[in-house]
């Protein structure tokens, strides 16, 4: 259980939605994540994981998006009840 602890999006469970805090990139990671709608203060779920360290699908605004796990790992986001 998280408590609404700080985490990354490649860490939170399928099926959990939380708040995007922050995104720890360059102004190019951050610019392509933000044509995507995941900026600050976004709600985003985990919808899947693709097997074998595959991308990561998320629900953002009604849009499902792919990201890889590294760029996951540096989406920071506190889980929502």
């Amino acid at each position: 259980m998280f408590f609404n602890s700080i985490t990354d999006l490649e860490a939170l469970p399928v099926g959990r939605r939380a708040r995007v805090v922050r995104i720890d990139g360059g102004r190019g990671l951050v610019a392509r994540l933000a044509r995507l709608g995941v900026v600050p203060g976004a709600e985003v779920e985990v919808i899947s994981r693709a097997p074998v360290g595959g991308p990561i699908l998320v629900e953002v605004d009604g849009a499902r998006v792919a990201l890889g796990r590294g760029v996951a790992r540096r989406v920071v986001v506190e889980p929502r009840d």
